[in-house]
This record gives structure tokens, sequence and C-alpha cells, in this order.
């Protein structure tokens, strides 16, 4: 593995090396698999609604309830990984959720839908944590940035492929199977993903679950004022796009839109915006301070929620581009912002992230069933808008303390 030059470089794996591109294709991987098995329910959930005869706020748990499961299961999964090593628990998490989305395809009625799919959250949270620490831990510092934009390129791209390819298949097959296609695609990619990433060489095992230090370095992290901030600020962002993205298909499916399934589906394309953007603002954190670029994503973000105040099906959709952009250049550049202030312990820190993450995703996605049953759109742009008010606020504080 190349880590360092003969004249001090910085130690891990150098960028440009053939072992970084290998970590990157497996790191891609591992972001696909992980968010196209979490987000593959988002286009079904219309579907669910008239098949489970639901409300559209409860048809959200099928993906509220991997989120927030996956949250909590994010800080033991952090935790076991310190005693258990990285490669080998991301990789039975993928397998194991990967055959769970299988078994929620053809689950016998919606509560059972809805254990399977909180059982895959919980698999699912032994990736994203350990994945940022992995990254954290063996890449050298001047690399992190661009190689952290192109994993979460890889969470755009499942996303985006768990919904565009999900609107697809149930034209051609009923929903379930097209659950189950999904589940039998990101196995193949958990496997690939194993063969690809080399073992750890940083990581240092703490032999046995230790509740007391796994706690002191929670608290630790908590305790920077930095890192708190950036977790509140990353929790509305996601909590923002995750809202809108929640009622996109409510909304395209009714007056004056009335698009299909599949139509729908296309519509998060969107996120190829998102695999374009996430390591060219990963990489801008080496030339620009990381508050500012903060301040424009969330400025980027807020023209979004406006444009899809219309009736207009192009502004709507470039709205969603928009909203798009925003967010995942935030998460880009918020993520590997965590993974350079952490001092020790990085898996802890970067589980905390993902746990504000996927709490705000939560609570805010499944929150916005509210404001949408009460007022349609132009709630949940009220809504969503005024935490954008929030953000700004915290890019201000981060901005601040910068320099510290």
């Amino acid at each position: 593995m190349t880590t360092s030059t003969a004249n001090g470089a910085e130690p891990g794996v150098q960028s440009g090396t053939a072992q970084y591109k290998r970590i990157s294709v497996a790191m891609f991987f591992a972001g696909f698999a992980t968010f196209s098995l979490l987000y593959c329910v988002q286009p079904l959930l219309p579907s669910l609604a008239n098949h489970y005869h639901i409300t559209p706020a409860n048809s959200s748990l099928a993906l509220s309830i991997s989120t927030g499961f996956l949250a909590f299961s994010i800080l033991l999964s952090s935790a076991f990984s310190e005693a258990l090593g990285r490669r080998g628990l991301m990789t039975v998490s993928m397998i194991g959720a990967s055959v769970l989305n299988i078994v929620a395809a053809f689950a016998t009625n919606w509560h059972w839908l809805l254990v399977a799919r909180a059982l895959e959250g919980i698999l699912l949270g032994g990736v994203p944590a350990v994945a940022m620490a992995y990254l954290a831990e063996e890449i050298a510092p001047r690399g992190f940035g661009k190689i952290m934009g192109l994993y979460v390129g890889g969470t755009a791209f499942g996303g985006m492929m768990g919904r565009v390819g999900m609107g697809s298949l149930i034209e051609w097959f009923n929903w379930q199977w097209a659950l189950a296609i999904i589940g039998i695609i990101d196995l193949v990619a958990a496997i690939a993903f194993y063969f690809l990433l080399p073992p750890s060489k940083y990581f240092v095992p703490v032999h046995g679950i230790n509740i007391h230090h796994h706690v002191r370095a929670w608290i630790g992290h908590i305790g920077s004022v930095r890192l708190l901030y950036i977790y509140l600020f990353i929790a509305l962002v996601f909590g923002d796009f995750v809202a809108i993205l929640n009622y996109t298909g409510f909304r395209m499916s009714g007056a004056p839109f009335f698009l299909s399934p599949t139509e729908i589906g296309f519509i998060f394309l969107s996120y190829i915006s998102g695999i374009i953007v996430s390591p060219i603002a990963g990489n801008l954190t080496n030339k620009y301070r990381r508050s500012s670029l903060l301040f424009i994503s969330v400025i980027i973000l807020a023209v979004g929620l406006l444009l899809t105040l219309t009736n207009s099906l192009f502004w709507f959709v470039v709205g969603i581009i928009c909203i798009t952009i925003g967010f995942f250049s935030a998460h880009a550049v918020a993520s590997s912002w965590v993974g350079r202030i952490a001092i020790g312990a990085k898996g802890h820190a970067t589980a905390l992230y993902l746990l504000f993450y996927y709490l705000g995703s939560s609570f805010i996605g499944a929150f916005g069933g509210w404001f949408w049953f009460h007022g349609g759109w132009n709630m949940v742009i009220a809504f969503t808008g005024s935490l954008v008010i929030l953000e700004f606020v915290f890019c201000y504080l981060l901005r601040r303390r910068e320099t510290e």
C-alpha cells in the first residue's frame, strides 16, 4: 500500500495511487448499496399508501423507520468496529441489509414490512460511520476531501438508482418484485466492495467492548462546539432534503402534473447533479473556507425550495436539482470537516455526525407529512424554508469558530 513518500509526506494512502483508486471504487460501491437500499422505498410511498390503505404520512414510515433505527445503530456500529475492524463489519452489514430488502418485498402485511425495514436500518448502520472512519484513518489528509466527495457521490448515485430504478421497475413488475430486484443488485455490490477494499493499515483495535471508552469518546466530541454546530447543521439540511423528496411523489402524481410512477422516478435523475458536485465540493475544501462553502450550499438549496412553488414542470425539476446540489455540497463539506476536526476516536465523531444526520431526516421527513396534510406543497415549503433560516445561523456560527 502506498502510504507516504521518502521526504516525510503525510502518512496515509496518497491521492492518485493505485490503492487510492481501489479504495475510491470500493467506497463508491458502499455508498451505492447503502443508499439504494435505504431510499428505494421513496418512490413507492404513493403505491404503499394505496395498497395498504394508509395516509401519506404513515406511508413515509417505510423510510423513516429505517433511517431512525439506522441513526442509533450507527453508534453501536462505530463501537463494534473499534473492536472488530472496519472492512468485515461493513461487508456483513451490506450483505445482511440486501437480504432483508428481499424479505421486506414479500412481507405479508404492512406491519411486517415495517419490521423488515427497521432491521434493515439497523444493519445499514454498520456502513456510513465506519466508512467515514476508515477513510479518515487510511487516507492522507490532502486526498481526504476528494475521496470523501467520491464516497458522497456514491451515496448520491445509490439514492438516485434506488429511486429512478424503482420507478422504472414498477412499470414492468409489481412493487414487491421491484423491491426484491434492488436487493439482489446490492448484494452483488456488497461482494464487489469486499474484494476491492484493502484491509485497514492504520486502524488500532480496542480489545473488547469498553462502554466507558465509547461514552467518553462521544461526550468528548459533543463537547467540541464546532462539531456540535456541524451536527445540528447537517440534521437540518438533510431533514429539509428528505422532507421535500418524501412528498415530491404525491405532488407530482396530482394536479397540475399527473405524472406516472416512472415519470416521477425520472425526476430523481436530479441526483446526477449530486454525483457531480460532491467530489468538486470536497476538493474545494483545500482552497476555500468550509463555512463559506456551506453558506453557498444553503443559498442554492433555498433557491431550489422557492422554484418548486411553481406549477411549471420544468422549473419544478430545476428546483429539485438546486435542492440536490445544495444538500450534497453541504454534506461533502461538512462530513470531511468532521474528519479533520475530530481528535482521536474518529469513528465516534463520524457516528455522531450520522446520528444527527439520520435523526434529522427521520423526524423532519416524517413531520413534513403533517404540513402536507394540512396545507399541501406550499405548507411543506414554508416548513422547510423556516429550517433554512436556522441553517444560515449555524453557517455564521461556524464561520466565527473556523480558525480555532
